[in-house]
């Protein structure tokens, strides 16, 4: 792998793009908070109509792809593609709630809960839990872009893997334990943060563990 230079003006650009798609998101829920929450967003959540909420989720799904197509623009290589993802997934998430904040002064606390993702189920959780999230993405894409530029090591071993599967599934299931409270326009239960903690620290876990090159003893 030939050495390319720091690619900071690529994630200068990623960055710019990642925040004004950001405002586009906002600017969505701005129009949807106007027509269901005039009074203020808040759980219990209200019915939306049924052709608003196939809407919500094909603009869901096109987000990711959106996101994933830049990753695959920017990228030279398959890892720095998902970096590029990763990076531009977090800084989008995080000036997603900046923006609502600027526009319409919430949350009011990280703590306040969010519809954070329809697909396949709804994703409900605190602010918190999805910032946390996209600032871990933010950090491990600009690792990864930078390490896939540099040829510094990065692969993912066995363990890696089982470690980010492990938190992936302990991540789903905080934030889609209580999906009935959609259903029955409920409050929802207290969030598991324990849940939250144990997936970082498998994330982080597995990453440190595909940064660390592999020392094979010698024989004899």
């Amino acid at each position: 792998m030939t050495n390319d230079p720091l690619p900071i003006r690529k994630l200068v650009w990623v960055s710019v793009f990642a925040v004004a798609f950001a405002f586009v998101e906002a600017s969505v829920v701005v129009y949807l908070r106007a027509i269901y929450y005039p009074d203020g967003f808040a759980f219990p959540l209200k019915a939306i109509v049924n052709h608003h909420l196939v809407v919500e989720i094909c603009r869901e799904a096109a987000t990711i792809v959106m996101l994933a197509s830049v990753g695959m623009l920017a990228g030279r290589n398959s890892w720095q593609r998902f970096g590029y993802f990763c990076f531009a997934f977090g800084v989008w998430d995080i000036f997603y709630y900046v923006w609502l904040k600027s526009i319409l002064g919430w949350p009011a606390s990280i703590t306040d809960w969010d519809i954070l993702f329809l697909i396949p189920l709804p994703w409900i959780g605190p602010v918190l839990s999805a910032s946390l999230i996209a600032v871990l993405l933010t950090i491990c894409g600009t690792d990864i872009v930078v390490r896939t530029s540099v040829a510094k090591y990065f692969k993912p071993t066995f363990t890696s893997w089982i470690l980010a599967i492990v938190g992936t599934v302990a991540l789903l299931y905080s934030f889609m334990s209580d999906t009935e409270a959609i259903l029955r326009s409920g409050n929802p239960l207290p969030y598991r943060y324990e849940l939250l903690v144990l997936a970082l620290i498998l994330y982080v876990a597995g990453y440190v563990l595909a940064c660390r090159p592999v020392v094979r003893k010698k024989a004899g």
